[in-house]
């Protein structure tokens, strides 16, 4: 099972305290942790927010080896940078890689303890329409697109396609690359296809369980009041 479809599982199936809450007062203190940890030029707060961020998600169950692979990819992009910024201090290291460590982390909590849907709703009813819905099929799409290609993947290497020379195997990945995208269109086409004919109306993710308010949204709001104050606090120490 990849990571996304096992962040989809846990969001589903999760019972822990963050998944009673609502999703709009999660999308809401993620994106607080999100802004604060953009536009802060406090590394004192930096650290603040991910250690809240870290305590979330492994409060809300999520694995700590899911979330180790996902940290894995903003690390990578990261270190580019930390190279290409190298002033001979350990500061601004810090600071270049906490910033996409900290959203990554919040963003990894949110989606690990609200099922998708109720992710995407809210945001259908803020973008325009068509952004929303071409937000949620692209998600959804994903799990299904992976799925594929780990399919096409193990059958090529036991078809003997991992084997020979690199221009003999960068020409395979390329032909199953150009499979991917012909399956992708077809999957559209036929997805497409399928919504029309069960009435589709021009507008998906018409959910409204992201506003059902509920006890555990109070500890939603404790954490944001408890990150409010770290912001007012550490702001403006180094």
């Amino acid at each position: 099972m990849n990571a996304l479809s096992s962040m989809d599982l846990i969001a589903t199936a999760g019972r822990t305290p963050w998944h009673r809450a609502s999703a709009l007062s999660k999308i809401a203190l993620a994106l607080l942790i999100l802004l604060l940890a953009v536009f802060t030029p406090s590394l004192s707060l930096l650290g603040v927010l991910f250690g809240v961020a870290v305590l979330l998600a492994l409060s809300a169950r999520v694995p700590v080896r899911l979330l180790l692979t996902a940290m894995a990819y903003p690390v990578a992009f990261a270190l580019l940078f930390v190279l290409a910024r190298w002033d001979g201090t350990w500061i601004t290291p810090a600071r270049i890689l906490l910033r996409p460590l900290t959203c990554c982390v919040a963003v990894i909590w949110l989606m690990g303890s609200t099922p998708y849907p109720d992710v995407f709703a809210p945001l259908s009813r803020v973008l325009p329409r068509a952004v929303g819905d071409g937000l949620f099929l692209t998600y959804r799409a994903l799990f299904d697109l992976i799925d594929r290609s780990g399919r096409l993947w193990r059958a090529i290497r036991l078809r003997g396609g991992a084997e020979g020379s690199a221009r003999r195997r960068l020409s395979l990945a390329g032909e199953g690359l150009g499979t991917l995208v012909l399956y992708g269109f077809e999957r559209s086409q036929r997805f497409y296809a399928t919504m029309q004919l069960r009435g589709h109306s021009g507008r998906i993710c018409g959910c409204r369980h992201y506003a059902d308010v509920t006890p555990a949204d109070l500890l939603t709001l404790a954490a944001a009041v408890g990150v409010i104050l770290a912001a007012v606090t550490l702001w403006g120490r180094p």
